[in-house]
């Protein structure tokens, strides 16, 4: 019966470990989608920017306390390749909370098959003791 206690602790402890996992996954997650929201955002007005831009005109991108002179080409590259990267993070921590989903659902399951072991264990004994009395 000890045993059994052992393995439920255990069990428990992992299980809460996982929603700790889940629930982190889920605030990067969170995040990641609040700066594509941003980004998109950005990309939509500097888009209506580009079209009215003239050839030859300056833009500047800030970097620390420096504007550098930018490229319109490069830019635009700078943006889509920033919402293309957060969309691949969006889609690796969506898988990664899937499969921490699965492991707490595989862990809930042996914790409810413990917790049938321990009562049964807790059951069976008195009722073996009161038929051999």
């Amino acid at each position: 019966m000890a045993d059994i206690q052992a393995k439920l602790q255990a069990l428990s402890e992992e299980y809460q470990k996982l929603q700790q996992e889940v629930q982190a996954a889920v605030q990067s997650r969170q995040k990641l989608e609040a700066q594509r929201q941003e980004n998109l955002a950005l990309n939509t007005d500097k888009e209506q920017e580009f079209k009215r831009m003239k050839d030859g005109e300056n833009i500047y991108k800030l970097v620390g306390p420096v504007l550098l002179k930018q490229e319109k080409v490069e830019a635009e590259g700078t943006v889509n390749g920033r919402l293309e990267f957060i969309g691949k993070e969006i889609e690796r921590t969506e898988k990664q909370i899937k499969e921490i989903q699965d492991k707490i659902e595989k862990r809930k399951g042996d914790i409810i098959q413990a917790q049938a072991g321990l009562q049964a264990a807790a059951g069976g004994a008195p009722g073996q003791v009161a038929a051999k009395g």
